[in-house]
């Protein structure tokens, strides 16, 4: 992968205890071996990610990305961070809406799905900054983006509560931080949505993807997720204000919004 210059770096060290346990869906397992396990998951499933994506959520994904995309009404100059963007669908819409006078960064810690999509940008013509890169360790300065989203990332991270103040570190005042990510769905709806993620979800990743278990993974995280209020919380409790979140697909998914007044 080809190097590209970052930013100076103004965040702070953090380090964490090699004896603290965290979870990696239903089990518990040590942070050190969670990021590791994480990792192998992404690795395993980057080439069929976007398919699966199309077959797990019936397409439905498309549509929460364009929502968040409109949320974030990107303007022509703006500087973008897309974190554990994978195959590039935000940054690929961003890229476009910021111009040729913009910055948008397309990050990832997962080098697998960094390179599925730094050559999915590439062959839409689109030459955008990647970096290989922890959410909870950001290497940017202070106050350098107008706008930082993370989809479908924020689960699989061990502190979920560094990653966002990092993320709130690098905004400017005035930015806004995009969560998009998997949530609680309304109670109705939740045994068939049960059934459906624990007998459906690794079924499709054994044939499509060859590979059940990083699937059923993918349920279980989800089941770990803070709700939706908890994560508003968090959001707040980062230093972000004028944190709200919208429900999408009747709350399988959520958008969480916060802004950096300084």
């Amino acid at each position: 992968m080809q190097n590209t210059r970052i930013p100076p770096s103004g965040r702070p060290s953090v380090e964490s205890s090699p004896e603290s346990s965290t979870h990696f869906g239903f089990t518990t397992v040590s942070e050190a071996e969670k990021a590791g396990k994480v990792a192998q998951v992404f690795h395993s499933v980057a080439d069929r990610y976007d398919v699966m994506n199309d077959l797990m959520s019936v397409g439905l994904h498309r549509v929460w990305k364009a929502f968040t995309i409109g949320r974030a009404n990107v303007r022509p100059g703006m500087k973008v961070l897309d974190i554990a963007g994978g195959t590039g669908d935000l940054a690929r819409a961003f890229a476009r809406k910021a111009g040729a006078t913009g910055e948008v960064w397309l990050t990832d810690i997962n080098d697998s799905m960094l390179r599925v999509g730094r050559d999915r940008l590439t062959d839409k013509g689109l030459l955008v900054p990647t970096a290989v890169c922890d959410a909870e360790k950001l290497p940017f300065p202070d106050a350098y983006f107008d706008r930082v989203s993370v989809a479908f990332g924020l689960r699989n991270m061990t502190h979920k509560d560094r990653a966002l103040s990092e993320m709130r570190r690098v905004l400017k005042p005035g930015g806004k931080l995009l969560v998009l990510e998997f949530s609680r769905i309304a109670k109705p709806l939740s045994p068939a949505y049960d059934w459906y993620s624990f007998n459906i979800l690794p079924w499709l990743g054994k044939k499509v993807a060859g590979d059940e278990e990083s699937y059923r993974y993918l349920a279980e995280s989800i089941r770990m997720h803070p709700d939706q209020a908890t994560l508003a919380d968090m959001l707040s409790a980062a230093g972000l204000s004028q944190v709200r979140y919208f429900n999408l697909s009747a709350g399988l998914v959520a958008l969480h919004e916060g802004v950096n007044l300084g």
